[in-house]
């Protein structure tokens, strides 16, 4: 195997270090995952057999050095494998699970490196490092102490089968969402069942039923969450109903994409593992290494809002039963309710709104415009450039100098191979030790129109795109030296801190009315709309409060089981509802954002025991929104001051030091209780 036949071993060819998807084929992912493997384990064992004394620059820099063709390797795999997982790329995913535990547990496992570290950390405040060094040396000891290098051998054993069983688990979980997710998908046959949805959506409901193969249907394709953007605009209820079953469903139907079996295994694995390790469940042995510290911290918060959002909730439901001519409110109907009392009490129909959310307009004259006056940066797109799909496109960005900052990559629409939800990732991350810049990706779900169609998006749809922008800000800001340290890789509990806080900018006047135009008239958003819009903060807040924190709360129970608690679990739902019923969530109304067997945060990604941290961190948002707010919004000055105190440190010193740093006090909890009308 060499470079002219596999195009993997070389360095990215296209300019910014874009890698060229399209000479890549799906069989050179594996020889050239096994390749950096083997690279890896070499560069490893130079530093764990040396005879030298260890040092920063020997054990700790050479670690950091090594991996450069893995990482890349990975960064440029995963990027497809989540947003483009055709079967093949799928059946790559599956083999390389495994075998991606077990290299890192190799390498974090390994006694000798281990004795290595602990040595440096011991001397650490000998050593003459800088202030960045000590926090990597830091950040490896906890490290590999948190992953078991400090077990015997037999207990390593055990752990590193634990580990491979749990990647291979979590991949099934994945690729039984994703096959039921489109199994599922509804098919409408009459146009009328599906009065109340725009032209648009109409359009984008029978370009998915074509591409199915049924051509003068509709279909309504799934959203990863429970509810669903239509629910709000259709007016049949019995296709509200069948939206909503559908979605509910997901999972847990018997059959070949059942993961509710897959599920509870990766629940007992997790809190075996966390046995293995010295700790009394998952939650305690994740939460141990984020800000948070403890699941006890995590649940005092989500208790202490609990209770306000349920009463609120509450509250709502009884508003809404005149809207339902008295009739009981149905989880499916909730949402559809809910737009028709907004439109009468705050005159606010948000599904009138699309028009002027115009996707193209909301990046460019929106998402864009509002970077560019908070940070100085520009963007300039590279159709040069191919990315790994058609419809993903690629921006060239610069900083206010006119330098290289980095690249983006928006890739907007659905479609049958890419997961659900919205996400960012880096196809390549900044570090000075490597000369890298970053190129970060934008997923989004949102349904594609036909050709000749604009493209126009929910209020919902506009908040993300916002929200994963501000994830891309943080990776593409970063300045530091090590790749471990780059751009998101902070703590969990942490990394959604940025992207809230970038969602400020949707209602600012000064961006609002340059992009929220009608996309026909362009005549701009009336500004009676925009300030009903402003003054409307904490409507629905009770369900949107209820619903998310009933998740979180389902994802603090299955990690917070001991071992023998854990394998005593056969009942899923029998569990949700018990975990729901015990932080009284339980209303039948509000369904949780998340059902268990399709919570693909905690079950095949990163988040578990640890969705709570949408919500951690959005009490640092709150207080960075009115932090902004009392130091005149969005200058030139604040986003200076965010980008290099915040967004620019990336993961290379403690994000609580940068947060006080940043706005010389503590977070406050009172803005967000505000925010979310949780205040008695």
């Amino acid at each position: 195997m060499s470079a002219s036949s596999n195009p993997l071993l070389s360095a990215p060819s296209l300019p910014g270090g874009l890698p060229d998807y399209r000479d890549i084929a799906v069989d050179d992912y594996l020889p050239a995952f096994e390749e950096g493997f083997s690279q890896q384990r070499s560069e490893i064992d130079g530093i764990a057999n040396s005879a030298e004394a260890p040092t920063f620059e020997n054990t700790v820099l050479a670690w950091e050095e090594s991996g450069r063709l893995l990482g890349q390797v990975a960064r440029i795999f995963y990027t497809v494998s989540s947003a483009d997982a055709t079967p093949a790329v799928q059946a790559v995913d599956e083999q390389l699970a495994p075998l991606m535990s077990a290299h890192s547990d190799a390498i974090l496992l390994d006694p000798r490196l281990y004795s290595r570290i602990v040595r440096l950390h011991e001397a650490r405040d000998s050593l003459g490092l800088t202030e960045e060094q000590r926090y990597l040396l830091e950040r490896r000891f906890v490290q590999m102490t948190h992953a078991g290098a400090g077990l015997d051998a037999t207990a390593k054993q055990r752990l590193t089968e634990l580990n491979s069983r749990l990647s291979m688990l979590t991949t099934t979980f994945e690729k039984n969402l994703l096959a039921d997710t489109n199994d599922l998908a509804v098919v409408f046959d009459a146009r009328d069942d599906l009065d109340g949805l725009s032209d648009g959506e109409l359009s984008a409901a029978a370009r998915a039923a074509a591409d199915r193969g049924l051509p003068g249907a509709f279909v309504i394709t799934l959203t990863l969450f429970t509810g669903h953007p239509a629910l709000a605009s259709l007016t049949n209820p019995r296709s509200r109903q069948r939206i909503l079953d559908a979605s509910r469903a997901r999972g847990s139907r018997p059959g070949p994409h059942d993961n509710r079996p897959v599920l509870l295994e990766i629940v007992r694995l997790r809190a075996e593992r966390a046995e293995l390790l010295g700790f009394p469940s998952h939650a305690a042995y994740v939460t141990s290494d984020q800000t948070a510290g403890s699941p006890e911290a995590v649940a005092s918060l989500l208790r202490k809002l609990a209770a306000p959002a349920a009463r609120n909730a509450r509250r709502e439901k009884e508003a809404l039963q005149s809207v339902l001519d008295g009739d009981a409110v149905r989880a499916a109907d909730w949402a559809y309710a809910t737009e028709r009392v907004r439109a009468g009490t705050l005159d606010i129909d948000t599904a009138a709104l699309r028009p002027w959310f115009e996707a193209e307009r909301v990046l460019q004259d929106g998402v864009f415009f509002a970077a560019t006056r908070l940070y100085g940066i520009t963007f300039r797109e590279r159709d040069d450039l191919p990315a790994y799909h058609d419809d993903a496109r690629v921006f060239e960005v610069s900083n206010e100098d006119g330098s290289h900052l980095g690249l983006f990559i928006l890739d907007l629409y659905t479609r049958d191979t890419k997961r659900g939800g919205a996400w960012m990732n880096s196809i390549a991350s900044q570090s000075e030790l490597r000369g890298t810049a970053p190129i970060v990706v934008n997923n989004l779900n949102v349904p594609k129109p036909a050709p000749g169609t604009p493209t126009l998006l929910t209020l919902d749809e506009v908040t993300t795109l916002f929200h994963e922008f501000g994830h891309a800000l943080h990776g593409l800001f970063a300045t530091v030296t090590y790749p471990t340290f780059a751009g998101t890789n902070v703590y969990r509990d942490f990394v959604e801190f940025p992207s809230q806080v970038n969602e400020m900018w949707i209602y600012r006047p000064e961006v609002l009315s340059n992009y929220a135009r009608h996309v026909e008239t362009g005549e701009p958003l009336d500004t009676a709309v925009v300030e009903r819009l402003e003054a409307s903060g904490a409507f629905n807040q009770g369900f949107l409060s209820s619903e998310y924190l009933a998740a979180a709360w389902l994802d603090l129970a299955w990690h917070s089981l001991a071992a023998d608690e854990a394998a005593a679990v056969t009942d899923v739902a029998a569990f949700e509802a018990a975990a729901l019923a015990d932080i009284g969530l339980d209303d039948a109304a509000v369904p949780a954002r998340y059902s268990s067997a399709y919570f693909a945060h905690i079950f095949s990604g990163g988040y578990s025991a640890g969705y709570y941290s949408y919500i951690w961190s959005e009490v640092l948002d709150a207080d960075t929104v009115e932090w902004f707010e009392e130091n005149g919004g969005l200058t030139r000055a604040n986003g200076d001051r965010f980008r290099q105190r915040l967004l620019g440190v990336g993961g290379s010193r403690d994000p609580l030091e940068a947060y006080r740093d940043f706005r010389g006090r503590d977070a406050r909890i009172e803005p967000l209780l505000a925010r979310r009308g949780l205040v008695a």
